[in-house]
């Protein structure tokens, strides 16, 4: 039991102040942090009339490493919660180190200049984490999180050897706009349009954006054209599970989506390099974020439902065996709930419950580590009492 400091104010710190304050008995002092204070005090109030439980709010540079320290000094959290941008990982990380407080992310570290991600930035501070005593939970979303985790639950309890792994993961929802993204756009843009790439027989395979594609066919939802695309949590699954023979990470698209990104890919708005503009640089990318609808603004129109899971190949007792393990999530209940929309809930929601494992002692030990290293089965109970149940289908076609 301890305070927990949240810094980021967006859609997904929407959701954690709100889930955090409904388990004030083990969060005991709760604060939200960002550069935008009237954003936390506009969610803070907001969590006063949903919960009646009070959030301190306070402003941050989160690229400013004093600044942390200084704010983390005068608060004192037990745990820092990151939902700001994968650009500050690093530095949120430093200032945990020289301040002494233990840290929870959502998503890896990427460099503002370069669109590309991966661990060993924050795997690096493995050896820092451990002689300060801390603990670094990597990757507590939902992908990366929950999928990392219904595949050690999977591991754990179904399967003596995983050969191959689906990461499936679909929305189906509809916000009534031309084009948004369902998170930052520029956090999500750059992942979309970058090359995709797999995990085949212990190497790498490099594909071009959005070259491998098929319908998959999701619970309640039906057929949606899928996409393999890169994502982090397969750069750790495949070092954590080595009997893997395959691992891949799909996501829809619709057709407009894609068109839409198409457009802003050729006409240079996807730039991530500074250029010349009536006397001042800008970033284009940074540039569109500016003029596309606010993610967290998004829930109040959505309707529909996420479907999230993991599809699994591989031998237990010597016999081959099929799983599918997903979370379908409404963007509805979720705005109902916490005033985000669905994808906001279901990345927010994950990361309350990393907190609450570290909280009542179950993933706590000094280093750095992501979250299918420790045991999945206290966490795959909170997630049905959270707002995220979990359904699991055994021998069905997993259609890849």
């Amino acid at each position: 039991m301890g305070k927990v400091l949240i810094i980021g104010a967006g859609g997904v710190g929407t959701v954690v102040a709100n889930k955090v304050a409904q388990n004030s008995d083990l969060f005991t002092g709760i604060m939200l942090a960002s550069r935008t204070k009237s954003k936390c005090d506009t969610i803070a109030e907001d969590v006063k009339r949903r919960t009646g439980v009070t959030i301190e709010t306070a402003r941050v540079d989160a690229d400013n490493v004093p600044e942390l320290v200084s704010l983390m000094n005068g608060f004192k959290p037990e745990l820092v919660i990151n939902v700001a941008l994968p650009y500050q990982d690093l530095t949120i990380m430093d200032a945990c180190l020289e301040a002494g407080v233990h840290y929870l992310d959502t998503a890896n570290y990427e460099p503002k200049d370069e669109a590309k991600f991966e661990y060993k930035w924050q795997w690096a501070y493995r050896e820092k984490f451990e002689k300060a005593g801390l603990t670094a939970i990597l990757g507590c979303g939902f992908d990366p999180g929950v999928t990392s985790i219904f595949t050690a639950y999977a591991a754990k309890h179904h399967f003596d050897e995983i050969h191959y792994l689906d990461i499936v993961d679909c929305n189906a929802g509809d916000h009534g706009k031309a084009f948004a993204t369902n998170f930052n756009p520029e956090i999500n843009i750059r992942e979309v349009t970058q090359k995709g790439k797999y995990w085949e027989n212990g190497e790498w395979v490099e594909t071009e954006p959005h070259e491998i594609h098929q319908p998959l066919t999701y619970p309640e939802i039906g057929p949606k054209e899928s996409y393999v695309i890169f994502h982090e949590e397969l750069e750790s699954l495949v070092k954590n599970y080595p009997t893997l023979k395959r691992a891949r990470f799909w996501m829809t698209f619709g057709q407009e989506y894609l068109t839409h990104l198409r457009v802003i890919q050729n006409i240079g708005m996807a730039r991530i390099d500074e250029v010349e503009y009536n006397g001042q640089k800008i970033v284009p990318i940074q540039f569109l974020k500016a003029v596309l609808p606010d993610p967290g603004e998004l829930g109040e129109n959505y309707t529909g439902q996420t479907s999230i899971g993991c599809r699994i190949k591989g031998i237990k007792d010597g016999k081959e065996r099929t799983y599918y393990i997903y979370n379908n999530c409404s963007h509805e209940a979720a705005y109902k709930e916490t005033g985000a929309q669905g994808v906001s809930y279901t990345t927010g929601v994950p990361a309350t419950i990393g907190g609450m494992m570290f909280m009542k002692g179950l993933w706590k030990k000094p280093g750095v580590y992501n979250v299918e290293e420790f045991d999945p089965d206290p966490f795959m109970d909170q997630l049905n009492k959270q707002g995220l149940p979990w359904h699991e289908l055994f021998n069905v076609d997993l259609e890849v």
